[in-house]
């Protein structure tokens, strides 16, 4: 199975918390609920973005960094 692409807009947050478990800090440490929520098979980042009002960009960088240490 090929990895998935953290940039793909279409990446399900299912499918990144599943490939990316360390992400789930990421999520945890801004109260964001996304881990564990029965929608996360069908939300996106940009969705949970807009859900809690966070500046993607910046949201992304942080996740990129939870993978690069």
């Amino acid at each position: 199975m090929r990895e998935p692409d953290l940039d793909d807009p279409d990446l399900s947050l299912r499918l990144l918390f599943d490939h990316w478990p360390q992400m789930a800090a990421v999520f945890l440490s801004r109260r964001m609920l996304c881990f564990g929520c029965p929608i996360a098979p069908f939300h996106t980042v940009i969705d949970a973005c807009e859900e809690y009002g966070l500046d993607e960009a910046a949201f992304r960088t942080d996740l990129r960094r939870a993978v690069t240490g």
